[in-house]
């Protein structure tokens, strides 16, 4: 079996230099550092996770804390998040935090305490104040993504401004009865990203003189937009616009749209959050928000706080315009 002694001599190095070469840590040439590297590789050499926690202290590892496995956005967020980690020798623990309390309780009491990570990137989750007690007690660099907590550094979107975008974007093409679709209030409504989505879509609507505007609870999934959406257009002035606060809610409402003969948008206009990958193929007009690149930003601010350093800021959004918006036709038939 390869060890660090067969590297430094492929090298002609020390077997403390190929140490410093491979953790990355410690100052050498970057022609030094790559010569050890490719020796390593060529006798296919793997550093020993144990021995090189044991070594630097560090554990290369970086946890993530997740509501949701199964979702579109969470999956593309740590798949941005791994792409970063990884050259740098980063693995990554996934911790799905669900609404059970014993699960829960077993995250953040056991599973945390192991000592299996250098830092914590906790992802939407929403954290009762003891659960963040308990998690800052580990003395762990922590960044939130789209926390619902003030407490942890934390990378943001603007979701007042995102909803306000998505809503400008219908009051501009002409529409006045804009209904929203979006989650109940939930945590912080300060921190909450379902109740920022919708006091932005109230703020723009009452500053367009359009007060006490249509909103229909649903979770954030196909079903729930479908559900909800069929209820507003049954309503006596069923809305001629939908603000969905996700692209997947969105994908329902185009659904009820069907359903109910409407043509899309000439009957009912439909915008939606995230970018989904599938917005292109349904026509879906959205405010993009790049999960990817979020999990990207994530990653480098997790491993700047390990480092001590910080490194945050805002993150990007975009309106991408497509087919499933257009002015309101007055003639229409419901």
């Amino acid at each position: 079996m390869t060890g660090i002694d067969d590297v430094a001599r492929a090298a002609g190095v020390s077997a403390a230099t190929v140490s410093r070469a491979l953790s990355g840590r410690g100052r050498l040439s970057d022609a030094t550092r790559a010569r050890v590297r490719a020796a390593a590789a060529d006798l296919g050499y793997v550093v020993s996770a144990a021995a090189s926690a044991l070594a630097t202290g560090r554990a290369s590892n970086v946890g993530v804390v997740v509501p949701l496995l199964d979702r579109w956005f969470f999956a593309n967020v740590l798949d941005g998040i791994a792409s970063r980690l990884a050259p740098e020798g980063y693995d990554m623990t996934l911790y799905s935090m669900s609404d059970d309390r014993t699960q829960r309780d077993g995250v953040l009491d056991t599973s945390l305490r192991r000592g299996r990570v250098d830092g914590l990137i906790v992802l939407s989750v929403t954290l009762a104040d003891d659960e963040v007690d308990r998690m800052l007690a580990l003395e762990l660099p922590v960044v939130g993504l789209s926390a619902t907590t003030s407490r942890f550094p934390a990378l943001r979107v603007d979701e007042l401004a995102v909803a306000r975008a998505a809503t400008e974007h219908l009051l501009g093409l002409g529409h006045r009865r804009i209904a929203h679709i979006g989650a109940g209030y939930a945590g912080d409504p300060g921190l909450d990203i379902p109740s920022l989505r919708r006091h932005g879509f109230a703020s723009a609507m009452a500053d367009a003189g359009i007060p006490d505007a249509p909103f229909a609870a649903a979770d954030f999934t196909i079903e729930g937009g479908h559900r909800a959406a069929l209820a507003l257009l049954e309503r006596d002035d069923p809305p001629t616009a939908i603000f969905a606060a996700s692209d997947e809610i969105a994908f329902g409402a185009l659904f009820a749209a069907r359903d109910r003969g409407l043509d899309v948008p000439g009957d009912l206009s439909v915008v939606g959050v995230d970018g989904h990958e599938m917005g292109d193929f349904f026509g879906l007009t959205t405010v993009a928000q790049f999960p990817h690149e979020q999990g990207e930003r994530a990653a480098d601010a997790v491993l700047a706080a390990i480092d001590g350093r910080e490194e945050l800021g805002d993150l990007a959004f975009r309106l991408v315009e497509r087919t499933s918006t257009s002015a309101p036709v007055e003639d229409s038939l419901r």
